[in-house]
């Protein structure tokens, strides 16, 4: 079960199991929460888990961070919601002139009073108040790191009111909000794993400065790295966990399951062993060598990973019709009428 902390005016309480902790929600919803697999402390308002007493499944207990205070942000405010669990959507709420910045193809829903634009680059405040030149350049950053050319904007438009806009992880995992002005204003992480984030955060892009690290790095040359000093969900496959390193402390990590880090992180890699570990290991030929100080986030279920397993089952990519169990195996497939003659 989740363990989870409370933190008001400075005060810290916990851990409590999740009834205890919906109880408190409900007595007490103006302060901040963090559990295991949260990426910092978030206001209990903005998490959907505390307003219901259904029970969810967690992982050993750990203790939390230390509580932030930001400073003034340059970046659009927004609140928000996560909600599910395997398969995850943010909601964010948008006061009148709010905007938040998406990738294409993001959106779940919204409403009517939020306009919906799509823009050259990355959105930010940036790239809007410079001319074609610099709206061009933020595109091609974008075009480099595997991205499409253009992001969408989302504003409410009202005059009052409050206004939603949600948007869905492509795939099952964790949808993970970090708040940029914590990591001292920049996060490293993998080019595909940007969900949406507050208007104001740039996009640009990160190149791997040793050239084994660019080929073998299980990212590529290049990464994605998202600036400024506002909301921003990274989307990782499966269950994430972070681990905070200190200076000097390594972790080997495979090199698919990196989703992101903090600038002073220093990503390098590793051969796994000798020949016979690196063909018959099934764990590839080097590991990602991560190196403190700083903070590392890491995901169960590569999306590479979970493709390679589904092209492999599937049998028109040359992969075993396992048959489900039965013993008629393709016979039992035609009789059903799964497959045709």
């Amino acid at each position: 079960m989740h363990q989870w902390y409370f933190s008001y005016d400075g005060q810290q309480m916990g851990p409590l199991d999740q009834a205890s902790a919906v109880r408190q929600a409900q007595q007490r919803s103006d302060g901040h929460c963090w559990r295991q697999g949260f990426a910092e402390w978030l206001p209990i308002a903005h998490v959907a888990e505390l307003s219901n007493s259904a029970a969810s499944p967690g992982t050993g207990i750990q203790a939390p961070p230390a509580m932030s205070l930001t400073a003034a942000h340059r970046s659009d405010e927004i609140d928000y919601k996560i909600f599910g669990e395997d398969v995850q959507f943010v909601e964010i709420e948008l006061d009148p002139g709010e905007s938040c910045v998406a990738e294409a193809g993001a959106m779940m829903y919204k409403n009517p009073v939020v306009k919906m634009e799509t823009v050259f680059g990355d959105g930010s405040q940036q790239s809007a108040s410079g001319g074609f030149l610099d709206k061009l350049v933020g595109a091609g950053k974008r075009l480099i790191t595997g991205e499409s050319l253009f992001t969408t904007v989302f504003t409410h438009t009202g005059h009052s009111g409050k206004a939603h806009v949600a948007f869905a992880a492509p795939y099952p995992g964790t949808v993970v909000p970090m708040t940029l002005s914590n990591f001292n204003g920049r996060i490293i992480c993998q080019k595909d794993s940007f969900l949406c984030a507050a208007k104001g955060v740039q996009i640009g892009i990160f190149f791997q400065k040793k050239i084994m690290t660019a080929l073998f790095g299980g990212e590529g040359f290049i990464m994605q790295k998202l600036e400024g000093d506002g909301q921003i969900f990274v989307h990782a496959g499966g269950t994430i966990t972070e681990r905070d390193l200190s200076a000097g402390e390594t972790l080997h990590v495979d090199t698919g399951c990196v989703v992101a880090f903090t600038d002073g992180v220093n990503f390098d890699i590793e051969q796994v062993g000798g020949v016979k570990s690196m063909v018959f290991g099934g764990e590839g030929a080097f590991f990602a060598k991560l190196t403190g100080p700083g903070k590392i986030w890491i995901q169960s279920l590569p999306f590479s990973r979970m493709a390679g397993r589904i092209f492999a089952a599937a049998p028109q990519g040359g992969g075993r019709d396992r048959g489900e169990g039965s013993v008629l195996g393709g016979l039992g497939d035609i009789i059903s009428g799964d497959r045709g003659f």
